[in-house]
Parts: C-alpha cells; structure tokens; sequence
C-alpha cells in the first residue's frame, strides 16, 4: 500500500475515527454528506492539520503519528488539489506549476521545463505566461491539476476538486481527469460528496458519515446495495430494513414487502423509484406489493416527475409528466402503489 492511514480528530461535537489503505494505482473516494469529515481526513493526510491521534503511512515510512513523527507537508512526496484550486494570484501558471520543484531546490530552467511540459499534459499549452484570473475555472483546476503532478507525488489527493465547476467545464474537466488518473502510478484520494464523480473517477469507494466509515466497496458494489439512507439516496434507491421469512419481509417500521428470492434474518430492501407504479384505484389483479399511500411532494426530476410517497411503507415513484398529469396528482393526494416483487432487491444488513 502507498498510503495507510488511522485518522482520529475531535471537531466540536463531532469526532472522526476513519482509517483508510490505498494501493499505487488505486483511487480511492471518500464520499459523504456535508460535515461527515471528508476534508478533515485529508488535511491531515496533507499535513495541514494536526490529528488527535492515529498515524499516516507513505511507502512504508512514517509521516504522522501520535507519538514521535509529523512530517511537515513539504515532506510528505504528496500533491494536492483544492476545490478553489488556489494558485498564486501574483505569479503566471508556469511560475504556479514551477513553485514546487523550486522549493525543493530545482533550478529554474528544470522546474520551468518541467511546468511547461505538465501544462501541455493538460491541455494548457501557450497559456504559461498567462495569471491565474486571465484563466476559465475549467483551465485554473487544469493548471492545479498540473501543480500537483508536477513533483512526481506518491499519494494525490484531491478535495471536491470539481465543484466549483459550472455543468458543461464539470464534464471536460471530469474526463481530463480520468484520464490523468487512469496514468497515475501512485495512490490518489478523492473527497467528494457527489456520486457521479466517485462513480466516474473511483477504483474504491468508503463512505463516512459522522466520523465513521459506514460503508466501503467498489463503486458497483456500494451503488447496487447501500447500507444507509444517505448511500439509498444518491444511487437513487428507497432502503428499508427488515426482517426476511420466506419470501417475505416484514420491515422494521411495519407492513411487509414481498421478494422473489427467499431472505432469512435481518435484511435490506431496495426499491428503485422507475419500479413504482402509481394508480388512483387499487389495481386489478392479485399484485404482491400493493398499498394505500399519500402523496406528500412531487418534484420535477429530470424527464420524470419524483414523488415521496408516506403511508404503511414510505416509497418514491418517478412517473412521466404526462401520467402525472393525467392522474391528477397533487401533494396530498390518496394514490395505491405497486412494486413486481421480482423488481425488489433484498440482501443481508
């Protein structure tokens, strides 16, 4: 493993316990909601603030520990990426990208060679003697793409490196970095909180929450069986927990929820909101899943219409607009709702 890490740190009322291992090749997302703790870990990763307790591990050699070890970030062989990409506003982009290899004693035709050819990598040829608020945000996060690298780091790390980003530069500035990702031999961790780019950009994902590591997979892994409300929401799932007998689950806030494979003991349920269907009257027929539900909010989601549905068992629909419409739905509205049991995902908690 390039990087091992034990990170302990008390914030407030909230104190982060997360470890992490991350092999050469490997990126890792550390994913969570606000306030979870993501960024916390890699400034201590970074050597920008000081833990409670733990260690962090590159290569083998120590660089933090509770004890006797704390390298200063200039020592650590790590680059990082900020969110605002923070370059020096006085300074042109090669001078940006020169300013590492010059602080460890590189002379000033090897750093600014070395610049410039880390400025062509990303796509920022002929753009060296411009200043950074000459730059689009897309190219700003290249050139500090381009910072990070140039030194030849063990460990990347990257914090929410494209949320500053407006939708269009997002996708540019995303497949760029796959690609320099994809080529990296060390290890890199990426903090963010939105699951496209851990999707799109991750070998490995942990997911924290409060301070703790909730759940840890490969992104396919974590997307096809959440373990938290927080995960069911961004893959866009409904969890419920429960009780598996049979092909039977009875969930752990009432009703019941049938499956097609049999489940014994405590499970998840997963139900994607395209597997509801929404009717005015009970459907015909002998449907396994049925209930009576109220509509409580209905939000335009893309092409479809998303709708929190409260009742014995608290689902979301996505429908199309024109069926929402049809319907005659409102927020308060008497609805029945149907899953196929064979539409029902079900898996050990």
């Amino acid at each position: 493993m390039s990087l091992e890490a034990h990170v302990v740190v008390w914030r407030g009322a909230l104190e982060v316990d997360v470890e992490l291992s991350v092999a050469d090749g490997e990126v890792l997302a550390v994913l969570g909601p606000n306030g979870a703790g993501k960024s916390t870990v890699l400034r201590v990763l970074a050597g920008l603030l000081p833990p409670d307790g733990g260690r962090v591990v590159v290569d083998g050699d120590q660089v933090w520990n509770d004890a006797d070890v704390a390298l200063p970030p200039h020592r650590r062989a790590i680059g990082m990426v900020f969110q605002d990409h923070l370059l020096f506003p006085h300074l042109s982009v090669t001078e940006n990208v020169a300013f590492g290899p010059r602080s460890r004693g590189v002379s000033r035709a090897a750093a600014r060679a070395a610049a410039t050819a880390w400025l062509d990598r990303v796509g920022l040829a002929g753009l060296g003697d411009r200043r950074p608020g000459q730059l689009s945000g897309g190219q700003a996060q290249r050139a500090a793409l381009a910072r990070a690298l140039v030194g030849e780091p063990r460990v990347l790390l990257l914090d929410e490196p494209l949320s500053a980003l407006d939708a269009r530069t997002r996708l540019s500035v995303r497949a760029e970095l796959h690609r320099h990702l994809t080529d990296y031999a060390g290890s890199a961790v990426l903090v963010t909180h939105d699951p496209v780019d851990a999707m799109a950009l991750a070998t490995r994902v942990v997911v924290v929450e409060d301070g703790r590591v909730v759940q840890a997979g490969t992104p396919a892994e974590v997307a096809r069986r959440p373990r938290t409300d927080y995960v069911a929401r961004l893959v866009g799932l409904v969890l419920l927990a429960g009780t598996g007998a049979g092909t039977t689950v009875a969930l752990d806030g009432g009703g019941a929820v049938a499956v097609a494979d049999e489940a014994r003991g405590p499970v998840f349920v997963a139900v994607r909101p395209e597997s509801v269907s929404l009717y005015l009257s009970r459907p015909d027929g002998s449907p396994r899943n049925v209930w009576p539900l109220r509509l409580v909010t209905a939000t335009p989601h893309g092409s479809v219409v998303r709708c929190d549905l409260a009742g014995e068992v608290a689902l979301t629909a996505d429908v199309t607009a024109t069926s929402f419409a049809e319907l005659g739905l409102a927020p308060g509205a008497a609805v029945w709702a149907s899953v196929k049991a064979s539409e029902v995902a079900v898996y050990p908690r």
